[in-house]
């Protein structure tokens, strides 16, 4: 007689209050699992396509049948929530990739929600579908950058991670304007940029000057704004 009983598996790993409990494991056909410890039991995900793993008419992914089929017509809003639901699917995902330093699965995680909320932004039939999902999207970007900042640590690239925090910040500033200053996102980047200065070659911070230069040529101030500091904080 078969048993469907999970009790061994959560005493195997017990559930630790305070922390994100997440694993890799290898299911049928060595694809790999996601498994999330919970305090009521485990949740798995797959690394692939929908985190639950359930075909789209025949697709991986809703976003991808709309990709595939395009959005004749505008999409209705028992659609739109369909997509919100897959997005908030791939949401859990990436944290979870997060905290295994899975980085490079974050940034995949990270643009495709991206790509949902523009699909919903143009093209759903009602304005408060069209709306819904942008309160998440400075969210998102900051996860984004700081999974391509700390997949170039990892790699030892000091420059490549600025560069991923320049390009995000531009990104939040260009989105929020006058309230990028008080954005949470835009300070946990700022701090992310303020540890990694100290650890530029020379060549780098020489350099930041130049590009400095250029970027008010070429009057693109918000990038300005953001070399400016990098170089206040190597004087500091």
């Amino acid at each position: 007689m078969t048993t469907n009983d999970i009790t061994k598996l959560l005493r195997e790993w017990p559930y630790e209050n305070g922390k994100l409990n997440v694993r890799i494991i290898e299911g049928e056909n060595g694809r790999e699992l996601i498994q999330l410890r919970i305090e009521l039991g485990v949740v798995q995900m797959e690394l692939q396509g929908r985190p639950d793993g359930v075909l789209q008419d025949g697709f991986p992914t809703l976003l991808a049948l709309f990709e595939e089929r395009g959005t004749h017509g505008g999409i209705a809003p028992d659609i739109c929530r369909q997509l919100r639901e897959e997005g908030v699917q791939r949401s859990h995902r990436a944290a979870a990739l997060f905290s295994l330093h899975r980085f490079e699965n974050v940034i995949h995680d990270c643009d495709r929600n991206l790509e949902i909320f523009d699909l919903c932004k143009h093209n759903a039939s009602e304005e408060q579908d069209r709306v819904a999902l942008e309160q998440f999207r400075p969210a998102v970007i900051a996860l984004r950058t700081r999974a391509a900042a700390e997949w170039a640590v990892s790699l030892e690239d000091t420059i490549e991670a600025m560069a991923a925090i320049d390009e995000g910040l531009l990104a939040l500033q260009e989105l929020l304007g006058d309230e990028a200053e008080h954005s949470n996102e835009v300070q946990l980047l700022r701090g992310m940029k303020e540890a990694l200065v100290p650890r530029l070659p020379t060549s780098e911070r020489a350099d930041l000057k130049e590009r400095l230069a250029a970027a008010i040529a070429n009057e693109n101030y918000e990038l300005a704004a953001i070399l400016r500091d990098e170089i206040r904080l190597l004087r500091e």
